[in-house]
This record gives C-alpha cells, structure tokens and sequence, in this order.
C-alpha cells in the first residue's frame, strides 16, 4: 500500500486530518500529518482495519533550523499483516512539522514505546509532548542547561584537557605507606 491509499483510507477515518503525501528516496511510504490532528490520526492508523499499524518501532526528533518549522519528529510504524493485524505486512514514516515554540501532542497513549522516545526527544531536543504522563529527562543530568542536539547548542566548550598521570612513589615512600595503613588496622 503506497502513501496515497494510506491516506485515502485515513481520509474516511479523520477528515479534517490535513493529511500530505511525500515521495521518498527509499519507497517507504511517507505522510505528513497536521500537528493538531496528529493524535486522530495516529489512532486511527492503529485502529482502522485496513491499516492496524499496531507497532510504534521509532521515533525520531530533526531540528532543521533556521528553516521554520524548525523541527520534525518521525514516527516509524509497523503493520505486521498477520490475521488481526491488517491484510498484508506494511511500513509506514508519520511527519509531523512543529514549530520552534516545540511543542507536540504525546502518542504514548496510543503506542506505549512511545514513552521513552519522547522522553528522549524532549532531553535532547527540548521538544514538549503534551499529555505525556512523566516528562523530565532521561539522558541528562536534571540540572544539564540545554538541550545537546538542538543545532543552535554551543559546541565550543572550552575545557582543559585532564591527562593521566600514573602516581609516583618511591620505594621508601611505599613501605611507609603499607606500614602506617598496617599500624591504622592494629589500633582499629
């Protein structure tokens, strides 16, 4: 199934989804959806029996700044195609473009691995998932300023270089040492 009878199918399911094919180098089908409606959607391609793309096998954040939207976040979906699961097996790429004031709706309720993907996203990218029901970050520090992935994040850090310096001691210097540990231990 290409990306015009995807959307087809979803035409019926979500009308107002606003809903835009794209031609893709490598042949998988490509849609983009509206952010707004991206949530409508995404659950009918869950729940619709032509499509069930019960499986959320990615997703993925791209900043493309300076252009405006400045962001997308890819969800990469599976349709086994086993009895229950749709007719045949399908892949299917979900854009949707957000702008820099970063903020989507959560599909974590839809797709339960979405949780740590957003999680993720929002870490790296500081990209906010609405509804997302525990937010905060996942790689990073908790008080880490900035998001690393973000294309405006300052690379430049000047930091001296730590360099590896094996510990010197003399002989003498090392007997005395297991010495006074030995007499520490006695009196403990």
């Amino acid at each position: 199934m290409d990306s015009h009878a995807i959307i087809d199918v979803l035409s019926r399911a979500v009308p107002a989804a606003g809903l835009e094919a794209v031609q893709s180098a490598d042949g998988m089908p490509t849609i983009y959806v509206a952010r707004d409606q991206l949530v409508e959607t995404c659950r009918a391609l869950r729940d619709t029996p032509e499509l069930r793309f019960a499986f959320l096998a990615d997703l993925l954040a791209v900043d493309y700044l300076p252009r405006e939207p400045r962001y997308e976040i890819v969800y990469l979906l599976a349709s086994l195609g086993m009895s229950g699961y749709g007719t045949t097996a399908m892949r299917l790429r979900v854009k949707v473009r957000v702008p820099a004031d970063a903020s989507v709706a959560s599909v974590s309720s839809i797709w339960l691995a979405a949780n740590w993907s957003e999680r993720e996203a929002y870490d790296l990218f500081g990209i906010h998932f609405d509804g997302h029901p525990d937010m905060r970050r996942i790689l990073m520090p908790d008080d880490w300023e900035g998001h690393p992935l973000r294309k405006d994040y300052p690379v430049q850090i000047k930091t001296p270089v730590k360099i590896y310096e094996p510990l010197q001691v003399s002989q003498e210097q090392f007997v005395a040492s297991i010495e006074a540990n030995r007499e520490r231990a006695r009196k403990d």
